[in-house]
């Protein structure tokens, strides 16, 4: 059942075209919250849009209005609690593995669990990873868990609130011994790894592109992989952020190969999430 079919008849039928087809469930099966970007034409209905959500998802326990956009330096959103417990922390559940987090403090999107599976399944026994703008730890969390032989993790995040989650998280996962934490600003923690990585993540579709030379720099010697993410339209999805990757792969004297190019999720209209996964030889 979708919230639609709850809310006809209890909303004026030519709003229920704006009421979201899809919104953030973070949590687990027994107890999570969700967090709903609602028009201003629903405002005046918004108890009403949660108690469809409770309706439709038993395992909801509170409901979150988006009140702005993501900004700042950590990536985070005001959020509005309209109805519920007024809970914050919860721990996610995916692919077996738990995340804990705190909505509003931290930046974590459960919608890209399949992406970040697509790049776990593409790391080799042995490698050296980084993993930029590593949040509270699920990219790097879901390479240890796929790719239990590989070699070292580093992952990088500026956000001390998410930094302490991430350090939370890689004890909850036992995988202490594989995910290295770094409390940091990847432009300062990064040349600390320059030559040693087989590969290196940059989940931040907003202005990953400025440290791009910085993920070059990680690689290896002989080269390695980039999977970079942007914000392309949708004429043209993909060619922008190859280029990006390409014009840094070029300072160090490494080819670009596009080897993989994927729409992750809608961002605004006609504009996607997109990630390109490039591999740089000598």
């Amino acid at each position: 059942m979708h919230i639609r079919d709850v809310l006809r008849g209890k909303i004026p039928e030519d709003l229920l075209r704006l009421v979201p087809s899809s919104f953030d469930i973070i949590g687990s099966r027994e107890r999570a919250v969700a967090i709903v970007e609602l028009d201003d034409a629903l405002l005046p209905y918004k108890e009403l849009v949660a108690d469809a959500i409770f309706e439709v998802h038993k395992n909801v326990r509170a409901v979150y209005r988006k009140a702005s956009e993501r900004k700042g330096e950590y990536r985070v959103r005001e959020l509005e609690l309209i109805k519920g417990e007024n809970i914050t922390e919860v721990i996610h559940m995916e692919h077996g593995y738990k995340i804990k987090l705190d909505v509003t403090k931290v930046y974590f999107s459960p919608r890209e669990a399949t992406e970040r599976q697509r790049i776990a399944s593409q790391v080799k026994p042995g490698e050296t990873v980084m993993v930029m703008f590593a949040g509270v730890g699920p990219f790097a969390i879901a390479i240890a868990k796929k790719q239990p032989a590989v070699g070292r993790i580093i992952a990088i995040e500026i956000n001390p609130d998410a930094y302490r989650y991430m350090v939370e998280n890689i004890k909850i996962n036992k995988v202490e011994h594989l995910v290295y934490p770094v409390l940091g600003d990847v432009k300062i923690e990064a040349p600390r790894f320059f030559n040693q990585c087989d590969r290196v993540v940059m989940p931040l579709p907003k202005g990953a592109y400025l440290f791009l030379d910085e993920a070059v720099n990680c690689l290896k010697e002989t080269g390695g992989w980039i999977h970079f993410y942007h914000w392309s339209r949708e004429e043209d999805l993909f060619t922008e952020a190859f280029r990006l990757v390409s014009e840094a792969a070029r300072k160090r004297g490494f080819t670009a190969e596009l080897r993989g190019a994927r729409k992750v999720s809608p961002y605004a209209p006609r504009i996607y999430k997109v990630a390109v996964d490039v591999l740089l030889t000598k």
